[in-house]
C-alpha cells in the first residue's frame, strides 16, 4: 500500500513501510478532537501492546477537511507529552478512506499475510471486547 503518511517529525513514509508481514498488525485510526479516541481508544491500544507483545501497532492520526495538527498538539493528549508508541499522520485521510473507516476511533486488524481480518468502529466496551477476542483468535 503506497498510501503516504508522515511521522510526527514530518518524515514521509508509506503505510507498507509500517506493516509487518508475519505478524498481526493492528491499525488504530483516531483524531485528537475525538474524546472516545483520546479517553478510551488510545489507553486501550496501550493495554493491547502489553497483552499482545508481538502485535505490530500502527497508530494513525487522521486529519479531516482542512485540519492540521502540530506534533505538540498531537502529543498534548498525553500527560507526559510523550506517546508510548509512534504516531503517524494521515494528512488527507487517504489511509482512513482506503480501509473504509466509519469514524474515529476505527480499528483494522490485518492478519500475518496483511489481509484485513476485522474492521471495528468504536471505543466502548463492546468494541473493545470484539477487538480483544479477534486479536486473541489470531494468536
Amino acid at each position: 500500500m503506497q498510501i503516504q503518511l508522515k511521522s510526527l517529525e514530518g518524515k514521509e513514509l508509506t503505510l507498507t513501510q509500517l506493516l509487518s508481514k508475519g505478524k498481526v498488525n493492528l491499525i488504530l485510526f483516531y483524531n485528537t478532537y475525538c474524546l472516545g479516541c483520546t479517553g478510551r481508544a488510545i489507553p486501550f491500544a496501550h493495554e493491547l501492546t502489553k497483552d499482545f507483545p508481538e502485535l505490530n501497532l500502527v497508530v494513525i492520526h487522521t486529519n479531516f477537511g482542512n485540519q492540521s495538527f502540530s506534533k505538540a498538539e498531537v502529543l498534548d493528549i498525553f500527560r507526559s507529552r510523550m506517546s508510548p508508541f509512534d504516531i503517524y499522520i494521515d494528512p488527507d485521510a487517504e489511509a482512513y478512506k482506503h480501509f473504509q473507516c466509519e469514524g474515529t476511533p476505527h480499528w483494522v486488524i490485518l492478519d500475518r499475510e496483511l489481509q484485513t481480518f476485522r474492521s471495528i468502529f468504536g471505543s466502548q466496551n463492546q468494541s473493545q471486547n470484539r477487538l480483544f477476542y479477534a486479536l486473541e483468535s489470531l494468536n
